[in-house]
């Protein structure tokens, strides 16, 4: 005679799940994602030639492209996730000829900083840039200065701009900023990437895809393959805090009421558009006329380094000397109503 197959039900059916989840709250408290954070204040900060020195004593590589005389106007730069401070020689050569000088540092975690490839958390990242931003407007009083960040350096301008601690910037440049938060993820993925970031927080991400190809220039592409500072394969804990960052530049973006210039790629995989729709439709009604929203349509992510990058450099330049937004449109057109209506960010 056949026996049936064995059916669990009730209690007995719920063992096996109710295991499982036990075993996921204790693996979340069997490790913690690593966070270097801001050390206690050691000395104010100081901007020297070639490196910046935090107000905790750590040493970020500082790099410097400045026109030959006076400039007309300065941009502080903050590199994406995985670059550093090296990814604006391209843009930033060409501002200089224009008159503006360009400075940008190795934020903590990245490049040849001392933390490298461990996650700095917000607050340092938030206090090296308002320190350096206080040392330049000492240092260069009467001259308009903007932050520019590209990508995750976006989502840091962002942040620190809505606590307030921008003030003394006339205006920021967000370039295809991180604003694909958690709810770009979907729970699911939040809660996957939360479970390994506080279980396995040391193993090793992925680096990209095909399929989420940061630019259509080779050469930079190849440049990077080529470039020892470029970080690769980043721990998963350090996914897990730029997920957290672009959280807080998504609710930072309501109270962004100061001059703004957002460039956005039609072709940006990293960023889709529909997060930077939302983050663009949250931006405040206040400041609107200070406010320039510009879509490439040939654009991927890396904007200021497409092979079509020339416009959008030439975009910026004409904004940062116009100062705090100016009232003429940019010369590429990027910003007329019907390119934003045909990528539905009017």
């Amino acid at each position: 005679m056949t026996r049936p197959p064995l059916r669990l039900t009730g209690p007995v059916a719920l063992a096996p799940v109710l295991a499982l989840v036990l075993a996921l709250v204790l693996a979340l408290g069997a490790c913690a994602p690593t966070v270097t954070g801001l050390g206690a204040p050691l000395a104010p900060p100081v901007l020297e030639a070639d490196r910046y020195v935090a107000r905790d004593g750590t040493v970020l590589a500082l790099r410097r492209w400045e026109p030959a005389q006076t400039p007309r106007a300065i941009i502080l730069a903050l590199h994406g996730f995985g670059d550093y401070a090296a990814g604006f020689e391209i843009p930033a050569a060409e501002w200089a000829a224009s008159g503006i000088a360009t400075i940008a540092y190795d934020q903590r975690g990245f490049g040849a900083s001392p933390t490298r490839g461990r996650w700095p958390g917000s607050e340092a990242l938030m206090a090296d840039l308002a320190d350096t931003v206080d040392l330049l407007r000492a240092r260069h009083p009467g001259i308009p200065l903007f932050v520019l960040g590209e990508s995750m350096g976006g989502a840091v301008a962002m942040i620190a701009a809505a606590h307030g601690r921008l003030g003394k910037v006339d205006g920021l440049v967000l370039s295809a900023p991180a604003v694909r938060g958690s709810a770009a993820i979907g729970p699911v993925g939040s809660f996957v990437l939360k479970l390994l970031a506080h279980s396995v927080p040391w193993l090793a991400g992925p680096s990209g895809s095909q399929a989420f190809r940061p630019t259509d220039n080779e050469a930079v592409l190849r440049a990077w393959a080529a470039d020892p500072l470029i970080l690769r394969h980043p721990r998963i804990d350090m996914a897990w805090g730029l997920v957290g960052l672009m959280d807080e530049a998504v609710a930072a973006a309501p109270r962004l009421d100061l001059p703004l210039l957002v460039l956005v790629g039609a072709r940006d995989a990293l960023v889709p558009g529909g997060a930077m729709a939302s983050m663009i439709a949250s931006l405040p009604e206040t400041g609107r006329e200070q406010r320039r929203i510009a879509v490439y349509e040939t654009g991927w992510h890396l904007l200021l380094r497409d092979l079509d990058a020339a416009r959008v450099r030439a975009d910026v330049a004409h904004w940062v000397r116009a100062g705090r937004g100016g009232g003429e449109g940019l010369p590429s057109g990027a910003d007329r109503p019907e390119v934003l209506s045909r990528n539905a960010l009017r």
